[in-house]
Formats: structure tokens, sequence, C-alpha cells
């Protein structure tokens, strides 16, 4: 089939008369205001065209006109837009490139300037906390087990009931106010009851001595074979901040799935109700669980971290009083000024079915923190860096209020 390249109709009697001087197979592609179209032209009698004048008849001729009217812009443009995206997308490929490998060069030079200092402070090649870890050492006569435990039972605990301790005197006489005045649910546990206080010291007791004890005395032969946990050289700082980033990612990801089983109705009932008991949690209620509980959701999501890698028992030390201090203040009640938020967890035991796990992460991906998020509390949920509380610079709406 033949092609022919012709001027832009002015008008369909410009086509017909096109046609009418052309009987045979052709096809033609013209440009009308700015859009492509296709005319294939066959030679038998159509109507094509109005008749002159301003007739409404159509005027027999020889040929068929098919008009495909083409999307987009003009051909002639068509390579010009190609070439323009393409630009752009390089363009925004090199914005790109420039600020990762701009922020990670700010990213590395902040880190190696302050791992720097802190590794100075840290002491891992031979000054202070070196000479204190050999004391220590020298001290209990190089006894693994008797350094283990001391690292992973008494110093933890010592942390837990030391700043337990504190929050429960404020949560059993209402005192001091620089405290209480901090308290997240307002008019609940003001103050706590004695008899559901020492009823929660009892089980936590019982936890601590039953469970989390005979567990580390389980640990230590597996952390000989993982490594040398006890060995006289303490880790460097930068290999125990990645112990550390690698502890709380297996800890999220444990607590949070272990801490939705245990929401099963099946479970909920016979194990997790325990700790639900305080609607209004306060700081010693962290380890207030049934034992299964404290087996599997408590010490394991903590534990397994420093199995995997082998760790010294300096880093197992640390690791274990931070995640003590962490599950403390999460519980405690009081949204304290300079320290983590307890928001999220105390939105959890507020509302059961919300908020699980310990950073949100994972609550985010599951979306089992939507109710959380359309809350006042969701807006409380920061560090709070001033002395006002936030319940009187963030009150509750007055429906809620009531």
């Amino acid at each position: 089939m033949p092609n022919y390249s012709a001027p832009a109709p002015a008008s369909s009697s410009w086509v017909s008369s096109w046609c009418l001087q052309r009987g045979l197979n052709c096809r033609l592609s013209v440009i009308r205001r700015g859009q492509l179209f296709d005319l294939r032209l066959e030679p038998r009698l159509v109507t094509c065209g109005p008749l002159p004048g301003n007739s409404t008849k159509a005027a027999p001729t020889r040929g068929n006109i098919s008009i495909i009217k083409m999307k987009g812009d003009a051909a002639r443009s068509t390579g010009g837009s190609r070439q323009k995206q393409a630009g752009k997308l390089w363009d925004s490929m090199k914005i790109t490139g420039f600020i990762l490998g701009t922020g990670l060069l700010l990213f590395a030079a902040f880190r190696n300037s302050v791992t720097w200092h802190l590794q100075k402070f840290w002491g891992a090649s031979g000054n202070f906390w070196q000479a204190q870890w050999e004391k220590v050492l020298h001290l209990l006569g190089g006894n693994q087990w008797a350094i283990f435990l001391l690292g992973t039972a008494l110093v933890p605990s010592l942390v837990y009931w030391c700043f337990n301790g504190l929050l429960m005197v404020a949560d059993g006489t209402g005192k001091p106010n620089f405290i209480t005045r901090y308290r997240i649910q307002l008019g609940k546990n003001d103050p706590v009851d004695p008899a559901k206080l020492r009823q929660a010291v009892h089980t936590v007791l019982f936890n601590q001595v039953f469970i989390s004890l005979p567990m580390m005395m389980l640990m230590l032969p597996i952390m000989k074979w993982r490594g040398q946990p006890c060995s006289e050289e303490l880790p460097t700082f930068h290999w125990f901040l990645l112990e550390l980033s690698i502890f709380t990612l297996v800890e999220e990801i444990l607590f949070y799935y272990s801490h939705r089983l245990v929401h099963h109705p099946l479970l909920y009932k016979r194990i997790h109700k325990k700790h639900h008991e305080w609607t209004a949690p306060i700081g010693v209620v962290s380890l207030y669980a049934h034992p299964v509980e404290h087996l599997f959701s408590n010490m394991l999501p903590l534990l397994v971290g420093p199995i995997i890698l082998g760790s010294h028992v300096a880093s197992i030390m640390v690791w274990l009083c931070l995640a003590i201090l962490t599950t403390s203040i999460s519980h405690c009640g009081y949204h304290l000024p300079f320290l983590p938020s307890p928001e999220f967890h105390d939105f959890h035991h507020l509302k059961f079915n919300q908020c699980y796990g310990v950073l949100g992460v994972l609550d985010r991906l599951h979306g089992t923190d939507t109710l959380f998020k359309q809350t006042k509390a969701y807006e409380r949920h920061v560090i709070l860096l001033s002395l006002t509380p936030l319940t009187e610079s963030i009150p509750d709406s007055p429906k809620k209020a009531k």
C-alpha cells in the first residue's frame, strides 16, 4: 500500500475532493491541530464529507476513509518527550546520589568522632573500665560461675529493685508531688492498693528466684560453648554498639510475636490475664506475670541475642540492665521528664489489643497501633523536655476526661 503525505486538511470537503482524485488504496498520515490522524482509503463508494452549501446530505465519493486519532502528542514530539523524561530521571538519580552520599559521609564522620571519644571512655584498650574489670576477676578468683551470675542475675536485679523501689514509694504514698504530678492515668493508683502491691512484689520475687536464676545457670554452659563469656579482655565499644543493635532487633521480633501469642483467647485466660490485672500499671508490674509468660515472653527475647553472638558477660550485663530500666519505665505509669515515653505500653494495658511491641516497629507493620494513633496519648508519646506534665499541655478531650 503506497503512502502519501499531504498538508493538514482544512475541512472534511477537502478530504472528499482528495479522495475523488485518487481511486486507489492508499494510506495518508496527517497532523491537524497538533494531533496525528491516520487516513485509510479504499476504492468503493461511500459517503465522505458534506455537499457544497449548507445541505445536510452527504456526497457520494469513491474511497472509504477511516480516521484514527492517535493518543498523545504529535508523532514529531514523541522522541523529544522521551529524551526529556530520560533527562529528568538522570537528574533525579544524580540528586539522590548526591544527597545519600553526603548523608553517609556526614554520618560516618559523626560516628567516627563520637565513637572515638566513647571508645576512650569505654576503655577496652586498657584504661579505666578494663582495670576495673580485672579487679573484679581477681576479687572473684576467676570463678566463672560467680562472675557470670554476678553480671547476669545479681546486678540486673539490683538495678530493678533500686529503680522500682523509688517508684513504689510514690505509688504507695502518693508523694512526692514532683513524681506523682506526671501520672499518665489520672485518678488511678493514687495511691495504689497496698495488698495488690504486696502480691505483685511476691510474684516478681518468685519469678526472679525460680525462673530467671535457673535460666542464667543454664545459659553459662551454652555461652561457654559459643565463646569465652568471662574472658579478661572486654569487647571494644564499636562491637558493643553492634551487639546492642542486634539485641534490640531480636527482642523486638521475639517479644512482639510472643506477646501477641499470649493474647490468643486460649492462652490469655490461663496465662497473660495475670499481667493485665493492672489496667493502670506501675513499675514493679513489669515482671509481674505468670511463670510461663516470664520464661517465654520476658526472658527468652532478651537472651537469644547474646546467645547468637556469643557475647561477653559485660555486654550481657549492660544489655539486661538497659532492658530492665526500659520495661520498668514503660510500666511505671508516670511520664517523667527526660526519660523515654511510657505512653505506648501504658495504652496497651488500657486497651489490651493495641501496642504489643517494644519499639512499635512491628505494630506499625501489622497495624496494631491504629487506634493508638487516633488518641491524645499518641500526641503525648514523646520525650518530655520540660517540667510541665503532658497531661496539662496536651489534655484529653472533655468526653474522655469524664
